[in-house]
């Protein structure tokens, strides 16, 4: 089966260039302009005015996880249409091992759970408490095709590990190539606060913020790359969401040190006074949104390398659920945002059109970067010969309005509801199939792929 995309303007990290693309089956065959035999295709598609993008990658979903007794509203099958349908041609899951798993049983649920998925996908193991025998199953993912892991610093007696957990895993993780996340905020001083709002009556949406204040992410931070550093491990710092936790990582890079960080659609496009709306349980997520003005800052960090990547955090539950559990009490609201269908037009919207960002750098924090450090470049994440046929076809001279209306999403409301952005896909390929079009998910049924993904190497440079 072969596939010519023509007339379209190629953009990837190096830069851009007018050229034909050939499709041979699920990769690319070849780069400028086709003739002769390799002219002879079975299908033809005319990119004429738009760009041709890499697919993009979603390293931070939450699909089919539970909240006690709530699940999230998009499985394996909505999120992964959701995530075509709006340009993500692969993703990476986290885990949610249950109580007496290892992490390789855990693991071994999930690649079955995962085995709908209508996009390429992988999973981030999570590590919620610590034993030795953890530390002899990492080398088992590593041969499973896991090369990363997620520690939390943050909800207390879920999820949080203590800081002697953390350099214990990290130097392994350090040793074997293994990409350690970080929620990086503070735990212990955050439920404090919360209590002490709770307290005093203080029960409004915005206090979520307010009880998550901004320097209890940077302190996190800041702590996770010491430890880090000790342990001689790579580190990557999940949804930054302010300009002082941004702070914390630039200095960090600035040393040598081998660290990464995270930004996600809701912070730079949302804010706090979102939260403050009657409707402000919608906008419920961790790290909180912030005050306005970090959103520039954030931007500054995503043209100058200091953020390397773009992930949705996609948790999405159910307004009606959220209203009915914490309406009252923003302490109770299940935490998490629907981002995995807009993240690609929002973050293209407010970067690339408003010029926040250049074409070249949103090619790498929506791709290649992601697939670099998570050991997937260049079989994904790049526009070159025999690489996946991973594209997005982008016509940025059109508009469109999200709404939940038309959401592919499996959730009852929209953050960006009713919000025109400029940048309209118009085709989406995963290894060389069209999987959408205009919106709507056109591929076959569990048609994604398990990645199978490679150690971090220091030689894999952003």
């Amino acid at each position: 089966m072969k596939t010519i995309i023509q007339n379209g303007t190629i953009i990837t990290e190096a830069g851009s260039i007018q050229a034909d693309l050939l499709i041979d089956g699920e990769q690319i065959a070849a780069i400028g302009s086709i003739t002769g035999d390799q002219a002879s295709a079975d299908t033809i598609i005319d990119a004429k005015g738009c760009y041709i993008l890499p697919g993009g990658i979603d390293v931070h979903t939450h699909l089919d996880w539970n909240f006690a007794d709530l699940k999230t509203a998009d499985d394996f099958v909505t999120g992964s249409k959701a995530a075509a349908a709006g340009g993500i041609t692969s993703i990476i899951n986290f885990t949610n091992r249950r109580e007496g798993q290892s992490l390789y049983e855990d693991l071994l649920e999930w690649k079955e759970r995962g085995k709908p998925c209508n996009v390429d996908y992988g999973f981030h193991v999570i590590i919620n408490d610590y034993n030795e025998q953890m530390l002899e199953d990492l080398p088992k993912l590593l041969e499973a095709g896991v090369s990363s892991i997620k520690l939390f610093m943050a909800y207390k007696d879920v999820f949080q590990v203590d800081d002697g957990a953390m350099f214990e895993i990290m130097k392994e993780t350090g040793k074997l190539g293994i990409m350690t996340n970080v929620h990086a905020e503070n735990g212990d001083v955050i439920e404090q606060l919360i209590a002490r709002h709770i307290r005093e009556g203080k029960t409004d949406q915005v206090y979520h913020s307010l009880s998550r204040p901004a320097e209890l992410e940077a302190e996190a931070a800041h702590r996770a790359i010491a430890i880090s550093d000790l342990a001689d491990a790579p580190l990557y710092i999940v949804h930054v969401s302010s300009a002082l936790c941004m702070d914390e990582i630039a200095a960090a890079k600035a040393m040598g040190k081998k660290i990464y960080g995270e930004t996600c659609p809701q912070y730079l496009a949302l804010d706090i006074t979102d939260l403050e709306k009657p409707d402000g349980s919608k906008y419920v997520c961790s790290p909180p949104l912030r005050e306005k003005w970090n959103q520039e800052k954030l931007w500054e960090g995503l043209s100058n390398g200091t953020l390397s990547t773009i992930g949705s955090d996609h948790s999405p539950f159910h307004y009606a659920d959220k209203e009915r559990l914490g309406g009252n009490d923003f302490s109770k609201v299940p935490n998490g945002v629907p981002m995995i269908e807009d993240q690609y037009a929002v973050v293209f919207h407010h970067g690339v059109m408003e010029e926040r960002i250049s074409l070249d750098t949103f090619a790498r924090i929506t791709s290649t970067n992601p697939a670099k450090l998570f050991g997937m470049y260049p079989q994904k994440g790049t526009i070159a010969i025999g690489s996946d046929a991973d594209l997005v076809i982008m016509d940025p001279s059109q508009s469109r309005v999200i709404s939940e209306a038309t959401q592919q999403q499996n959730v009852d409301y929209n953050v960006f509801e009713g919000k025109e952005v400029k940048g309209v896909i118009r085709y989406v390929l995963s290894r060389g199939e069209v999987i959408a079009q205009n919106g709507a998910y056109t591929g076959q049924e569990s048609r994604g792929k398990y990645l199978h993904r490679l150690p971090v190497s220091d030689n894999m440079k952003l």
